[in-house]
């Protein structure tokens, strides 16, 4: 494979007929610029947001050992590595959207090699304008991540953008730092005619206000006359001196290097075309509440493995009308989650300076060991099978706090708090049915 990935085939998608002719109809009421969050998408276009922020989790190989690193330059640098590892998991073509319902909810977790797990939970917290909040944590490893997504999907002519506004807050417990992380605009090219192509573009930030340190990076188009496919760029700041420590280069979904602007050596940061991601575990789809993402969309998943777009469209629009009755029923009372809860920002709040979260997980998860970490995080979610949950309750400390509310949702019925399972593992990869960042 070209180390600079300059094959773009893997990127893109021919469009069929039938998915051109459904296309050109519901774009050619839009105008370019127009709001695509309210207008209802056949079935290979966009997608649900409660798992795509697990790919920069995907990669524990990467996120484990960085805690242990004790110089916070290194540190540092190895948190930017973490973050561009992720990009490269995409589909090659941007064909399906599962726009999320609100309530809508993903569990999943990951066995790792030294007998520790990673533990992540999501929701659809808000339909209009959609946002996904997202939890993760690695008792062990001292890692917590609270983010929340929050895109602006965009018709641009013969593309469509998809504008991030979230933020993710990565947090080292054991050294008291905290990642404030933002996300590039992502794009999908050629969605009338032509080839369908996944692109990302424009800047975003990793900064630690702790040590100081600041990554501006930027994921670079290629334009009409010049450029290179997936292109990244960027510099590594230490804003308290002043000085510009490393350059950044490469491209997203190949090699990417690290310049010591001091030494002017150039070293491998990460090379994404080599990288093998693992995706989390989940529950069997018959633990799954109704809200739980592959239980909810699994009539749209048996319809898009047949290749039968009309049938996939008619079962996410049952979806989607299921929840404009919920909408219905609610009339003017607001909405409320038990697993999330909004952000209690300003000054004395307890989320200061962390306002553009806009929620977090409603729990408090503040053990003093691993074990009781674990303990409270699995009080708040049937994150795991049944089996092995049953198990870590056996062994679980004592001292773990109960979660009453976390067992039944506040949408509608749901016995149990219902959490989506990775759509990946019910998909073949050859499939359509992929995996794409909204």
């Amino acid at each position: 494979m070209d180390d600079q990935r300059s094959d773009a085939s893997e990127d893109e998608t021919i469009v069929d007929s039938e998915q051109g002719n459904v296309l050109s109809h519901i774009i050619s009421q839009l105008r370019p610029g127009a709001d695509l969050s309210r207008i209802t998408l056949p079935t290979f276009i966009l997608e649900a947001d409660v798992e795509s922020p697990i790919s920069f989790m995907a990669h524990p190989e990467v996120l484990l050992p960085t805690t242990k690193i004790d110089d916070p330059i290194e540190r540092f640098v190895s948190v930017v590595k973490l973050y561009l590892s992720g990009w490269h998991i995409k589909p090659p073509g941007v064909k399906k959207p599962l726009n999320p319902i609100l309530g809508e909810r993903f569990y999943g977790y990951w066995d790792y090699d030294d007998g520790t797990r990673g533990y992540y939970m999501a929701e659809q917290t808000s339909h209009h304008p959609p946002k996904s909040s997202y939890f993760f944590m690695a008792p062990e490893h001292h890692i917590r991540i609270d983010g929340t997504l929050k895109p602006r999907s965009k018709f641009l002519g013969n593309s469509a953008a998809s504008l991030s506004e979230g933020l993710a807050i990565m947090r080292f417990l054991n050294r008291g730092e905290r990642f404030f992380i933002t996300q590039p605009n992502m794009y999908a090219r050629g969605i009338l005619f032509g080839k369908m192509k996944y692109e990302l573009g424009d800047q975003s930030i990793v900064r630690c206000p702790e040590t100081g340190l600041v990554a501006d990076l930027e994921f670079k188009n290629r334009g009409y006359f010049s450029g290179k496919d997936d292109a990244i760029g960027g510099t590594i700041r230490d804003t308290k001196n002043n000085k510009s420590l490393f350059e950044l280069s490469g491209v997203w979904n190949g090699k990417m290097f690290i310049k010591d602007l001091t030494s002017g050596k150039q070293t491998l940061l990460f090379n994404a075309a080599a990288a093998r991601e693992t995706y989390p575990k989940s529950r069997p789809i018959e633990e799954q509440g109704e809200r739980e993402s592959q239980r909810l969309w699994q009539n749209v998943v048996t319809a898009v493995k047949n290749r039968d777009h009309d049938a996939a469209t008619d079962e996410k629009t049952k979806v989607e009308d299921m929840q404009r009755d919920e909408a219905a029923k609610r009339g003017e009372a607001e909405w409320r989650s038990d697993l999330f809860r909004k952000v209690q920002g300003g000054p004395g709040g307890s989320e200061q300076d962390e306002e553009e979260l806009d929620w977090i997980i409603n729990a408090k998860i503040d053990g003093a060991t691993p074990e009781e970490q674990v303990a409270q995080i699995l009080s708040i979610a049937p994150i795991l099978p049944k089996a092995q949950l049953d198990g870590a309750n056996d062994t679980a400390a004592p001292s773990a706090p109960p979660r009453a509310a976390a067992q039944t949702s506040t949408a509608e019925s749901e016995k149990v708090a219902p959490a989506p399972i990775s759509r990946r593992n019910s998909i073949g990869d050859n499939e359509e049915f992929v995996d794409a960042r909204s």
